[in-house]
């Protein structure tokens, strides 16, 4: 008999198509523009309390200056990623059911979502450290928090409501942190330890930050510009308004579009291929 033939780990790791991750606004029922609460500020024109529809939503779940959005004050609307949890629970959770046509679920509706959004999110992080090679010793983990993610995202709205979303958090950022370790391990040299620390407004410019450990960092309006950020940990850096033109963010750990649309760029950024090159840069 014949030794088994190993199994390429990269033709069983489930593509963020695959598991719906990717938004998909024309199957939601607007469920950002309505669940989620924002305050005036240089984000947001005005202030909406949550559960409230934005003023600029349309009966048919469109936004009415989506074009304009940038001019008309509302930035913050154009970096936020559901991470695909719209169309979930809008067309899974709740089977098709707007909370306009049936009123009686409109609560519960947008109590959902802000969990659904935190665990797709979690699949996202997941996905990608699946597809990493030097997360090897831990893809066995990965997977199996991979899979009870996705099974919890397909409970119903009672059970997601009751869900302990901070603790499922904080199993799977045990593996991400693991994931993390073993990638920039890899990194020559000596890396920067920089975990949650405040950079706003730093004079980075073609600072060496590979494999650093940018983790939570406060990174709003740095100056980043050719910047060498390769493996980096970005996952939770706050990236509004940071100039990364010229900056490489080649195989940048856990990085989302959502911090990519917050940030200032140019056509010499070099992006992971996950990720989009923003319209407005």
């Amino acid at each position: 008999m014949s030794a088994e033939r190993p199994q390429d780990p990269k033709q069983s790791i489930p593509h963020t198509a695959e598991l719906g991750l990717v938004s998909d606004c024309g199957s939601c029922f607007g469920l950002c523009c309505v669940a989620l609460p924002f305050a005036a500020s240089a984000d947001f024109a005005i202030d909406k309390d949550a559960g409230r529809p934005c003023p600029n939503l349309q009966t048919d779940f469109r936004c009415g200056i989506h074009a304009d959005l940038r001019e008309r004050g509302f930035s913050g609307c154009t970096v936020f990623d559901c991470f695909g949890a719209g169309q979930k629970v809008s067309q899974v959770t709740f089977g098709g059911r707007d909370w306009r046509q049936a009123p009686g679920t409109a609560r519960q509706m947008f109590d959902v979502f802000p969990v659904m959004r935190q665990l797709h999110e979690l699949l996202w992080y997941l996905a990608e450290a699946l597809a990493l090679p030097d997360a090897r010793p831990v893809h066995t983990a990965l997977r199996a928090a991979l899979e009870k993610t996705e099974r919890l995202t397909r409970g119903s709205a009672e059970e997601l409501g009751q869900l302990d979303v901070p603790a499922h958090r904080g199993e799977v950022n045990t593996l991400l942190l693991r994931t993390s370790e073993l990638v920039r391990a890899t990194v020559p040299g000596r890396k920067k330890e920089r975990r949650g620390a405040d950079l706003m407004g730093a004079r980075l410019r073609k600072a060496d930050l590979r494999g650093a450990n940018l983790r939570g960092a406060y990174l709003i309006a740095a100056d980043l510009r050719g910047a060498d950020l390769r493996q980096a940990d970005l996952i939770g850096a706050d990236l509004r308004d940071v100039d990364l033109r010229g900056a490489d963010l080649t195989g940048a750990l856990f990085l989302t579009q959502a911090q990519v649309n917050a940030a200032r760029g140019d056509a010499a950024t070099t992006l992971p291929s996950a990720l989009s090159r923003p319209a407005h840069w």
